[in-house]
């Protein structure tokens, strides 16, 4: 039986490109345990070029085939593409538009989920619409006066904000603040990110994450998970992935009543199918110390790095992620 030929994307020249590069390790490990697939692994880079990993450059054409910029190297078809990218251009959409127009099956969430989730405002209007209770917020447009007189307010009602770039992964331009006079140069930065900011009430709680996935035809939620993080700090790009990190995460978080960890994985699931979410999701929560429970964010494309909770979560759960993945790719191929 021919094999299926898996072109397998990594990079995408934003902020998480190099997340990305320890991520799709994972795919290659998981990919290699099959002997249906023989995987191409590309590299994207800024300026929307593609190399192998020995630097041979070519291009993913509209005949679904990966042609090298070395005329005596023969294309290669491509059957399937997994988007292991984070962030832009897979986590906003923007490839998987791509994807759609030449008709390439492909791993992930699809165009329009991936970037309704990615832009926080847009999420949260979801989130708001479907019933799943959210944090406290308000949406700026433009870096002025009124943006930060309006920030100003929200500080003196919540007593301390989350500012964040909109359409932004990993904590990138998110930050914490306690101190009214730092809001205007913070806005500036975040709006730096991005040309939509929203501003957040903070919330002291404890980080739930529940991975959700799609699993022979069912959606399945797991237990959650939690990330404590070091000295009260909020989960930055380098608590995430930095060696040196000082955060603790729990595959299953402790002390959680059974009936609130049943009412996360609901809504978590809710979200999931709401949303048109397609294979697999990390969904975020907060709970506070009154058994709050808020939707934080849905991350359609999560790590896959070593210290990453999606494939802990799910094969915690039981599920192996080989074997889902194999699951998935030969499902969308016979439909």
């Amino acid at each position: 039986m021919p094999k299926i030929n898996l072109l397998l994307l990594c990079g995408g020249g934003g902020a998480e490109h190099d997340i990305s590069l320890m991520s799709v390790k994972f795919f290659e490990s998981s990919l290699a345990k099959s002997d249906k697939f023989s995987v191409l692994r590309l590299e994207l880079d800024k300026h929307g070029h593609y190399k192998t990993q020995d630097g041979k450059v070519c291009e993913l054409t509209n005949r679904r085939e990966v042609r090298f910029e070395d005329e005596t190297i023969s294309t290669w078809p491509v059957d399937y593409v997994i988007p292991c990218i984070h962030g832009y251009p897979a986590e906003t959409g923007d490839i998987q538009s791509y994807f759609n127009l030449i008709q390439l099956p492909y791993f992930g969430c699809e165009s329009e989920a991936s970037s309704n989730c990615f832009n926080k405002i847009t999420a949260k209007m979801w989130f708001s619409a479907l019933g799943v209770p959210n944090t406290p917020y308000i949406f700026l447009h433009q870096y002025d006066d009124d943006a930060i007189a309006q920030a100003t307010a929200a500080f003196d009602k919540w007593g301390s904000l989350f500012i964040k770039a909109a359409s932004q992964g990993s904590s990138v331009g998110c930050y914490k603040v306690d101190d009214k006079t730092d809001i205007a140069n913070i806005l500036k930065e975040a709006f730096s990110y991005s040309p939509y900011v929203i501003v957040e009430q903070t919330i002291v709680a404890r980080e739930l994450e529940v991975a959700v996935y799609e699993y022979q035809g069912e959606v399945i939620a797991t237990k959650p998970g939690e990330i404590v993080c070091d000295s009260n700090n909020f989960y930055t790009f380098d608590e995430k992935y930095a060696t040196n990190s000082k955060a603790k995460t729990f595959i299953e978080a402790i002390n959680v009543p059974d009936e609130i960890s049943e009412q996360i994985r609901a809504y978590a699931i809710k979200a999931f199918k709401g949303m048109k979410l397609r294979h697999l999701s990390r969904i975020d929560f907060f709970l506070t110390a009154d058994n709050q429970i808020l939707l934080n964010e849905i991350n359609t494309f999560p790590g896959l790095t070593p210290i990453s909770m999606f494939p802990k979560m799910l094969e915690h759960h039981g599920h192996d992620f080989s074997t889902y993945l194999t699951d998935i790719i030969d499902s969308q191929l016979k439909s």
